[in-house]
């Protein structure tokens, strides 16, 4: 059994698929209009963001999908490698990976509120954050 817990194979895995998405785009963008691409991209890159980024979003293999993100937006775009996607973003409407990683998070924390204390659960001391902070729950696994 292996005792380090890596994202590597489930990354590796998510790369090849994001990277058929980008094949499809190139190839598509010749035939199809502008809300079609969106709609592939849509049902390649948004699907595996949302249900994953909460997890992995903030590892640093989060670099390489980020930047299969930005060349797909290109892509569509029909911009060279060197552009800077952030107006691109804005004009498409499309959230960038950190985005959609810190938007998750808070989905995730909007959802299972009761899962977390607040300062005022947690501590007796009077702090200025003390009604507003949240703290996650304590972990209660296995010991390693």
């Amino acid at each position: 059994m292996n005792n380090i817990l890596s994202w590597n194979t489930h990354i590796d895995l998510l790369v090849k698929k994001l990277s058929k998405a980008c094949y499809i785009i190139r190839n598509a963008k010749t035939y199809i209009s502008a809300p079609s691409l969106k709609m592939i991209y849509h049902a390649f890159f948004s699907l595996c963001y949302e249900l994953w980024s909460y997890i992995w979003g903030n590892s640093w293999h989060s670099s390489i999908s980020f930047r299969l993100q930005k060349k797909v937006i290109r892509l569509m775009e029909g911009c060279r490698n060197r552009v800077s996607c952030r107006s691109l973003f804005k004009k498409i409407q499309i959230l960038p990976l950190k985005s959609q990683y810190m938007l998750s998070l808070l989905m995730f924390v909007v959802q299972y509120r009761t899962l977390f204390l607040t300062n005022t659960e947690n501590y007796n001391l009077d702090t200025r954050q003390r009604t507003s902070s949240l703290v996650p729950p304590p972990y209660r696994g296995e010991e390693v």
